[in-house]
């Protein structure tokens, strides 16, 4: 990846939250799980299996950032809502939620480095703009970051190119100088490189017909595991 190491306070690197700074698919589902557990031990009637399919099917129909998937879930298996089986599952699915919440074991040392080398840190992410904030507070990592950009603020979700650009112009970054570490192919590697950024993708499900197209496209995007390989690219 060519980036331009000349110092200035225009190179900025922005991230994508869930699945980059923070395994959050691992700790939703067991979450989710455990919320269904208790609320199956207390009357929903459905065996474990068949009320998780349920409510992923909720969730895919209604978004992951919506807030009332149980509320939905007893209304379609009750035909009415069930506001104690409703409290046990929002209360278990944050408890266990924020018990499990932890960063990426190279996530803080990526920070740290990236900062060292004169980058300026931002997070551009498809969420709801407290919880994001609360993920970062909680991670006890929100002091390294200037700017939150969000879908919900932006009203535009990623790969549009205006969330982009808001967060470009918000940090006053130069696209040339600035990159964009996520983990989704389409909403943060093309979006940033559409924007006139360059991109990395890390704990990505990339696939080879995504690696032909980077190459024969020759875009500015580079695939790594890890995020602490960031600190060898950049």
């Amino acid at each position: 990846m060519m980036i331009d190491i000349n110092d200035g306070n225009d190179r900025v690197v922005f991230f994508d939250v869930d699945d980059t700074l923070l395994d959050t698919s691992t700790f939703a589902q067991t979450a989710r799980k455990a919320a269904i557990e208790l609320m199956v031990d207390n009357g929903l009637p459905l065996d474990k299996d068949e009320a998780y399919g349920v409510l992923k099917t909720i969730i895919r129909e209604k978004g992951s950032n919506y807030g009332k998937h149980f509320n939905v879930l007893t209304q379609v298996v009750l035909g009415h809502e069930d506001p104690m089986l409703v409290a046990l599952g929002m209360i278990t699915y944050h408890n266990v939620k924020m018990a499990l919440l932890r960063p990426f074991a190279d996530t803080i040392d990526t920070l740290i480095y990236l900062k060292s080398q004169g980058y300026r840190l931002a997070v551009i992410s498809n969420g709801l703009t407290i919880k994001q904030w609360e993920k970062l507070v909680r991670l006890n990592v929100y002091s390294f970051f200037d700017e939150v950009i969000t879908s919900e603020e932006v009203g535009h979700k990623k790969p549009d190119k205006l969330i982009f650009d808001v967060a470009l112009r918000k940090m006053k970054g130069d696209p040339e100088k600035s990159v964009m570490i996520g983990n989704k192919f389409r909403e943060d590697a093309l979006g940033a490189i559409n924007a006139g950024m360059s991109a990395i993708l890390v704990n990505s499900d990339v696939t080879e017909d995504d690696r032909d197209f980077i190459k024969k496209e020759q875009l500015n995007i580079t695939i790594v595991e890890k995020i602490g390989d960031v600190n060898t690219i950049l």
